[in-house]
């Protein structure tokens, strides 16, 4: 079997309402579908998500580079899948995006060719539903509470709430007021803050009950100064985007946890070398049907650690679109995730639905 053709399609999602965090609004999510066709009739999809709002590389520039590696992939024999889900070759010089997006339509077709789900092709045993917190806007406290109302109807029990461009302490307060003290409430301040002032923020919530806060300033030095003057516990996002961050995470005391997304990281090898050093978890950077699956897989094997045990994961985002390409996706209920049936990622696509989002 061999690879016929590697297509990538440009396409948006519409958010229900605005996305607003500390890095801006967004009124939808671009980002580029890989579908890597072989000989055979099967295809591997892939998802690249571009990191726009932290300053990475544009839609344009993500496809243009999925289509130059995608046109080195035709041809290659895939009766003996390489050991590697991306060849070397392939994923030097590529940005974060778009390797996780090609790794992830190898591992999808390298799956479908073993007639396995890809949980089970990355070595686990068995499959779970994942635990998801509900992603909250930035906005004013009532409006914020009134959104985390909703989320909770829906069977959450953990809520991140997006700080650092408003009034924070009031929101904190007043999503802890609708939901009561059962609730989990985590923070993401997205680098927003010195590390003064993110110091001071969290005092002033702190007695709110806070589960743990993403990204509180920008580096891993400030984070470390953040995380000794407070007990709330201290996730890198930003600042934690390959294993050598890692480690220098871990050598600085910077985080208690880091917070992965494939996107950022690079994809689902990345991610785990991460996971070995630093105890993790999974957030979306607001990926469509084909990257929030990749990542419910990878939660399946993700190591169980006493840090995050118990720890929601943020792939719930799905809900916060308007509309979907997918025919067949995870599916989201009472909070929890739970990846499609079938071999690989067990994402079908509506293809009536990509022509419309295309863009």
């Amino acid at each position: 079997m061999r690879v016929r053709a590697v297509e990538v399609i440009p396409y948006a999602l519409r958010f229900a309402e605005p996305y607003v965090s500390a890095r801006g609004a967004l009124a939808q999510r671009e980002m580029a579908l890989i579908r890597i066709a072989t000989d055979e009739g099967l295809e591997g999809l892939g998802e690249a998500v571009p990191l726009t709002l932290r300053g990475g590389a544009g839609l344009e520039a993500v496809v243009k580079e999925l289509r130059e590696a995608g046109g080195a992939l035709v041809g290659a024999d895939l009766d003996e899948p390489d050991p590697e889900p991306l060849p070397r070759r392939l994923a030097a010089g590529l940005s974060a995006p778009a390797a996780a997006g090609l790794e992830m339509a190898r591992l999808d077709l390298a799956a479908k060719l073993a007639g396995v789900p890809l949980w089970r092709l990355l070595g686990a045993e068995c499959e779970a539903p994942v635990r998801c917190n509900a992603t909250l806007s930035a906005g004013a406290p009532d409006r914020v509470a009134a959104a985390a109302e909703r989320w909770a109807e829906l069977g959450f029990a953990s809520f991140k709430l997006k700080v650092g461009s408003g009034d924070d302490v009031g929101q904190v307060a007043a999503v802890r007021g609708a939901l009561g003290r059962a609730a989990r409430i985590r923070v993401d301040a997205n680098g927003a803050w010195s590390a003064q002032v993110a110091a001071a923020r969290l005092d002033a919530v702190e007695a709110e009950g806070i589960e743990l806060a993403e990204q509180p300033a920008a580096t891993l030095e400030e984070l470390a100064e953040v995380r000794a003057r407070t007990t709330i516990p201290i996730a890198a996002d930003e600042s934690v985007a390959s294993a050598a961050d890692a480690r220098r995470a871990a050598e600085l005391g910077g985080c208690d946890l880091a917070t992965i997304k494939l996107a950022k990281v690079g994809g689902i090898g990345p991610a785990r070398r991460i996971a070995e050093i630093v105890p993790s978890y999974l957030s979306s950077a607001l990926d469509g049907p084909v990257g929030i699956a990749a990542a419910a897989h990878l939660a399946q094997v993700l190591p169980a650690i006493d840090a995050t045990d118990g720890l929601a994961h943020g792939l719930a985002t799905q809900l916060l679109f308007a509309d979907t390409v997918a025919a067949s996706q995870c599916e989201v209920r009472a909070g929890l995730l739970y990846p499609p049936e079938g071999p690989g990622l067990g994402v079908e696509l509506d293809p009536e639905a990509l022509e419309r989002a295309r863009v």
